[in-house]
């Protein structure tokens, strides 16, 4: 699915399934932030499933959650568990939720036959089982022969990109169709990319730098002009030949920072512009000896000593990410500019979420994931901007034009044909 929405793709939502009474898996999101204690620092992933919990219990069907939380890679790591998210959602749902330690096998099997129509489980972590992340055919039977699912809804938007067993698979065992969530992202994200008001700037930063190359060479083929922070920026800084002191700097992202510059060389010239003018980078940065300091200096890039770590873009490169949103029609956002979990490096990125919030007449997405949790943490919500999307990656990807596995594997809805 390349640049519709779904909607014009004619995907089958719950709405117009035949759900009454059944046994249904929710493919969930509820990869959330937790505390050094083990606590949820932030639940709107977990308040955003509940629309599509509700109409599920409405119908009589029994519902089984499924998600997955953090990067146990296969293995049982009790941290990681979302028994704190069973307590969570019973208090935001108000009933009881039955929570399971695992998420196939006998006692999963013989729990939910024993159940009332209308219970509420929740599987222990998908991702404690190495066959979630393959993909792999057998754990997804695995799955729906424990559960007894007559259909799988998918309501997980932050992990539609990705081919795995709960998203992908299972969608070939039994029939798969949208949540009440999902339905509402890509429709708010669909003009993003149907006919994007332009001109359309990108903003990119966060920690996992890796990660994001594939989206940033996206975004340099479709914006008009692209800011970096976080550690992106320091990796393509350090090529460009900044010194970056003790600054954390991805490896397997910097193996890719030339086919990027050349990629955002190409696409300036297409544009009619500089380099510096596409591809915009901190000129100033917000230095600190280590991530905890509350001691802050802002410096010129070529200024940065060695014992000096990198924290956040300075006040001057601040200002002028500012214009750039102040001047664009759409602004799309995806990670922070700095350490935003302390204060004094959150400067940048409080920035930019003013701007974005309190320029009128732009179509403004929070791209998900950490940088959703900094803007509620502000106190800028749904009502500053256009959209805040409970899927990082995902939303990223979907504005860009990727086909989702996701989203992919749902039913046509042939109805609207």
């Amino acid at each position: 699915m390349h640049g519709v929405g779904i909607m014009q793709a004619k995907k089958q939502t719950i709405i117009g399934a035949p759900l009454d009474g059944r046994t249904v898996i929710v493919r969930a999101d509820y990869n959330v932030p937790l505390a050094s204690d083990g606590s949820i620092r932030d639940d709107t992933r977990i308040r955003a499933s509940l629309p599509t919990l509700r109409a599920l219990l409405d119908r009589g069907c029994r519902v089984v959650i499924v998600s997955h939380l953090g990067r146990p890679g296969g293995k049982r790591v009790p941290a990681l568990s979302l028994a704190p998210v069973a307590n969570r959602l019973a208090r935001l749902m108000g009933q009881r939720i039955t929570f399971l330690p695992e998420a196939i096998g006998s006692q999963v099997r013989d729990t939910i036959q024993k159940s009332a129509p209308t219970s509420l489980i929740l599987l222990e972590n998908l991702r404690f089982y190495p066959g979630e992340e393959t993909n792999d055919m057998a754990f997804a039977r695995a799955l729906q022969q424990s559960t007894g699912a007559e259909y799988l809804v998918q309501d997980g938007f932050g992990i539609v990109h990705r081919a795995q067993a709960s998203t992908e698979a299972l969608g070939h065992i039994i029939p798969a169709v949208a949540g009440l969530l999902v339905e509402k992202e890509i429709t708010a994200l669909a003009p993003a990319i149907d006919h994007p008001a332009r001109p359309l700037t990108v903003v990119l930063g966060g920690a996992k730098a890796a990660d994001k190359m594939p989206l940033l060479a996206r975004s340099i083929q479709q914006a008009d002009h692209v800011l970096i922070g976080g550690i992106i920026a320091t990796a393509i800084l350090q090529r460009l030949g900044a010194k970056v002191g003790k600054s954390q700097v991805d490896a397997q992202a910097a193996g890719l920072v030339d086919t990027i510059i050349a990629q955002a060389q190409q696409r300036a010239r297409q544009l009619g512009r500089s380099l510096d003018d596409f591809l915009v980078l901190p000129r100033d940065v917000g230095v600190g000896r280590s991530k905890d300091s509350h001691e802050r200096h802002d410096i010129d890039i070529n200024q940065v000593q060695p014992s000096d770590i990198i924290l956040d873009i300075g006040a001057a490169s601040a200002n002028r990410f500012a214009g750039y949103i102040t001047s664009a029609k759409t602004v799309v956002w995806n990670g922070t500019l700095g350490y935003a979990e302390n204060e004094t490096f959150a400067r940048g990125s409080v920035r930019v979420a003013m701007a974005m919030a309190n320029t009128p007449g732009i179509v403004s997405i929070i791209g998900g994931g950490d940088t959703a949790n900094f803007v509620h943490h502000i106190g800028l919500g749904e009502g500053s901007f256009t959209h805040v999307s409970t899927g990082g990656g995902a939303s990223l990807a979907f504005i860009s034009g990727e086909s989702l596995p996701g989203i992919r594997i749902l039913l046509d809805d042939h109805s609207r044909v």
